[in-house]
C-alpha cells in the first residue's frame, strides 16, 4: 500500500503533493514501481495534528480520486473516519476505506456495507491531538486483540462481508517507542482474529527515536520493521517508499516462503 498524502502537514510528505497534477504523477510513479493499493489521505493524523472539516478534506481528496480511477488498475483506498468523505470518494472511485477510528463514525458501516467496500480496522487509543501524551496499557496485546474483535463484530452486525475486513494494531497511535517493537515482536497474536493484518510503520518516530534520525534517514529503519511485521504475519504494509519496500517484502517472502 503506497502513501498519497494530499495535506499541507503530514508528518513526513505533507504539502508535497498538494498539487492534482503532482498527487496523480506519484501516484502512477508507485503503480509502476510495484504497489499494490493506493492510499489518499486528506487529513494529517500525526500527532498533535488538527482536524479538518468535512468539506476541506473531501476537496483535497475527491478530485485525485476522480482522476486516478480511470488511469491506476490498483484499488484506490481513502484514508479517512468520516463518513461524508468516505461516501464520496467511494463514488469517485475508491473501493477501500482506511479508517483510523475502526467504525467509531455510526454512519459508516453501514455506508461500507451498502456500498461493498473493505474496511481497514485500526487500534489508536486517544486521538491525534492527544494520544501521544503518555499512552499506557496494562496488557497491550490483549487490549488491541479485544479492540479490533469489537470492532470486527459492529462490521459484521452492519453487514460487511467477512472477506473485506482488515485489521491494523495502529504502530504510533498512541504507543510509546516500546509498544510499537512489542507489537511488531507479537504481531502473529493478532492471527487469531482471523483477518488480513495492515501494518504502517514507514518513517515514523518510533524509528527515529531508536536510531536517533531524522524522518529523511528512516528508510534502512523502515526496511527492518518491514520485514520483521511480514515475517511475523503481515499481509499489507503502508508505506511512502515503495520501489524500496516492494524489493524488502519480496526478499522476505522468498525467504520465508511466502508465495
Amino acid at each position: 500500500m503506497g502513501v498519497l498524502n494530499v495535506t499541507p502537514d503530514s508528518f513526513s510528505d505533507g504539502g508535497v503533493y498538494n498539487s492534482l497534477e503532482a498527487a496523480i504523477e506519484r501516484a502512477e510513479i508507485m503503480e509502476a514501481e510495484g504497489a499494490d493499493i493506493i492510499d489518499i489521505g486528506g487529513e494529517s493524523s500525526r500527532p498533535g495534528s488538527d482536524s479538518v472539516s468535512d468539506e476541506v478534506e473531501a476537496a483535497r481528496v475527491l478530485p485525485v480520486i476522480e482522476n486516478l480511477a480511470g488511469r491506476v488498475k490498483i484499488p484506490i483506498s481513502i484514508d479517512t473516519y468520516k463518513s461524508f468523505v468516505a461516501e464520496r470518494a467511494i463514488k469517485a472511485g475508491a473501493s477501500i476505506v482506511n479508517d483510523i477510528n475502526a467504525l467509531e463514525n455510526s454512519d459508516m458501516a453501514s455506508l461500507i456495507a451498502e456500498s461493498g467496500a473493505y474496511v481497514i480496522l485500526m487500534h489508536k487509543k486517544g486521538n491525534p491531538k492527544d494520544m501521544q501524551i503518555n499512552p499506557s496499557y496494562e496488557s497491550l496485546m490483549f487490549e488491541i486483540i479485544s479492540f479490533l474483535a469489537d470492532r470486527i463484530k459492529i462490521a459484521r452486525k452492519a453487514g460487511i462481508a467477512e472477506d473485506k475486513i482488515i485489521i491494523d494494531p495502529g504502530i504510533g497511535f498512541g504507543k510509546t517507542i516500546d509498544h510499537n517493537l512489542e507489537i511488531l515482536r507479537r504481531l502473529g497474536e493478532l492471527k487469531s482474529l482471523g483477518k488480513p493484518i495492515l501494518v504502517g510503520t514507514s518513517r515514523k518516530l518510533f524509528i527515529g527515536k531508536t536510531l536517533d534520525l531524522p524522518i529523511e534517514q528512516r528508510l534502512e529503519g523502515t526496511s527492518a520493521t518491514v520485514a520483521i511485521a511480514i515475517a511475523n504475519g503481515a499481509n499489507i504494509i503502508r508505506v511512502h517508499d515503495v520501489k524500496e519496500m516492494v524489493r524488502v517484502a519480496r526478499m522476505t517472502d522468498a525467504i520465508i516462503g511466502k508465495t
